[in-house]
């Protein structure tokens, strides 16, 4: 008996590149049920969004190519959200399948959402198999925080330990299964045979489950984790994962296999005529608006969020920030989703870079907020790194994770102050929560209600051809600029030296700097004295005496003088 499985489609129908397309997938999925009909076909969520065609038709092909393959239940991704709650009980009538999730709590009510069932057993050849559906925690920060206020999302291993317990002790409608499975969207890795993630975390935890089916993570996985069968298909349709239940000739249940198809590594592959008239109907109905050629770039604008910045994410805050008309723009790598290459760019090559329909959402921020943001995502593995435009960031990779950023200046060389407002433009997934970036204290916020997609697409039509260099706005290593002298303004003439000796004042006062750009130190009480330094905004300094409108300090253990007008 065998259990297929397929994670983080990312309605990713068209056949191009290492993706198989919607109709090799199913030519290769049918041909496995063929060769064995004990065969199960089930997903690990994330299926809906991220390409054009389902984009724009909300997801609509998708569901039909998951009823084509007769799919009995998937878990639920974090990318179900992305276009809120109502559109899954549809997708789930329209497929023909069940969501699973056992741990998505209805903060109302208390209870699993109606939306999606907990559980479902199925029967083949006289082997109850239970699934249970978990989706991962990180939900609630990897979509639309608004999408899932309403929301809670349980600790998976707990969940599962009560649902598992369940199905394997008979307290079920169903009665007693033989094999439990964690259908769930729970992350996994492999590294030398070692399986690690949170699909791992709960078969550690979890003793009644039998095997887990994980995704979210985009990579192969086959292996053990507490001697329990664990497994994850890549992404994109490109491989499928497979359980394999071993039955011995009584049909008793002997144990599960794990192993991984690389379908996209196949020279030949079956493509299905009932999933490709359905991707050939919505492709005539799509083609229009996705094959309209909007101009060129003279090089790749390569992408990838866990690289660093790219030249890609350069361009696209350089696009919101002069959109928006603020001095600096910020957005999340994970909101990039592929490289352009050179050559002409579609309409349909912007919804695969940026699928998302996240909005341009404008405010203003403390210098010490924006700070707070972009340490957010600078070598932040679980999200990858942030992007930024109108501000040079120089930071310390050796630092402790939110300690990074040594200095941070305009690109005019100012630094960035920490106690001012800036003009700032972000995605409205970010303002809200999303990849764990905390805008709360920003003020004046105003969502423009403007597709950041449609801005890129605004700008290569003006431009028509993109000549696009790199920056680079972040900057691993040391702040070397070397500010420029800052003079005080034109002081009002001087009393005759007489007269500023007869109002010397000997003072026991300390006093704060004010000139935002800094304040020169003299060696005398005159605008024309020599210079013989500075102090910052903010420094605090003991006056040792006034000789008009000047203030006499210690500096470097030696006499200097300050103008008072800038100091408070």
């Amino acid at each position: 008996m065998d259990i297929l499985s397929f994670n983080d489609f990312h309605g990713a129908l068209k056949q191009e590149g290492k993706n198989i397309g919607a109709a090799n997938l199913a030519g290769e999925i049918k041909k496995l049920k063929q060769a064995n009909p004990s065969t199960i076909v089930v997903a690990a969520g994330d299926l809906y969004q991220g390409s054009a065609m389902s984009n724009l038709l909300y997801g609509k092909p998708v569901s039909e190519m998951l009823k084509s393959l007769g799919v009995i239940a998937s878990a639920v991704g974090n990318h179900e959200f992305d276009w809120g709650i109502d559109k899954i009980a549809s997708w789930s009538k329209d497929g023909g399948f069940d969501f699973l999730a056992a741990n998505i709590v209805d903060k109302k009510t208390g209870k699993p959402v109606d939306w999606a069932k907990p559980y479902k057993v199925v029967e083949v050849d006289g082997v109850k198999i239970g699934f249970i559906g978990l989706a991962t925690p990180e939900t609630a920060f990897k979509t639309k925080p608004e999408n899932v206020k309403d929301i809670e999302f349980k600790n998976p291993s707990e969940v599962a330990k009560l649902w598992a317990d369940k199905l394997k002790n008979g307290e079920l409608p169903e009665g007693k299964v033989d094999v439990a499975i964690a259908l769930t969207h729970l992350g996994s890795a492999v590294n030398n045979g070692v399986v690690t993630g949170e699909a791992a975390e709960l078969c550690n935890n979890v003793n009644n489950i039998d095997a887990v089916i994980s995704g979210h993570t985009h990579m192969n996985v086959a292996g053990r984790v507490n001697g329990k069968a664990i497994v994850q298909g890549y992404y994109n349709g490109r491989s499928l994962a497979k359980l394999s239940i071993g039955l011995d000739k009584f049909g008793r249940v002997t144990g599960v296999e794990p192993s991984v198809i690389d379908v996209y590594k196949q020279t030949t592959l079956t493509s299905d005529p009932e999933v490709k008239a359905i991707y050939d109907k919505y492709s005539k109905e799509v083609e229009p608006i996705l094959s309209e050629v909007i101009g060129t770039t003279d090089k790749e604008l390569t992408h990838d969020k866990t690289s660093g910045p790219s030249i890609l994410g350069e361009w696209t805050c350089d696009v919101m920030k002069k959109s928006a008309g603020v001095q600096i723009a910020v957005t999340n790598g994970g909101g990039l989703r592929t490289s352009i290459p050179q050559g002409q760019i579609t309409v349909g090559k912007l919804y695969e870079v940026m699928p998302f329909d996240n909005t341009l959402v404008k405010m203003k921020l403390k210098g010490s907020d924006l700070k707070k943001v972009i340490e957010n995502g600078i070598l932040n593995e679980s999200i990858g790194w942030v992007q930024v435009s109108g501000v040079k960031v120089y930071y310390n990779k050796n630092a402790e994770a939110g300690n990074r950023i040594t200095s941070m200046r305009l690109m005019d060389g100012t630094k960035v102050d920490m106690d001012k407002y800036y003009t700032v433009v972000t995605n409205d997934f970010m303002a809200t929560g999303g990849d764990g970036y905390d805008f709360k204290a920003a003020i004046e916020v105003v969502d423009t209600g403007e597709p950041i997609r449609e801005a890129l697409i605004k700008e290569i039509k003006a431009v028509k051809n993109l000549s696009v260099e790199k920056i680079g706005y972040l900057i691993d290593g040391e702040d070397t600029t070397i500010d420029k002298p800052v003079e005080e303004p034109v002081a009002p003439a001087e009393p005759a030296a007489a007269k500023i000796e007869s109002e010397k004042k000997e003072m026991a006062k300390v006093v704060s700097i004010t000139a935002k750009k800094g304040l020169n130190v003299r060696a005398s009480y005159a605008k024309t004295a020599r210079k013989i330094g500075a102090l910052r905004y903010g420094t605090k300094v003991k006056v040792i005496s006034q000789h008009g409108d000047w203030y006499e300090i210690s500096y470097k253990g030696k006499k200097g003088y300050i103008f008072k007008l800038y100091t408070k």
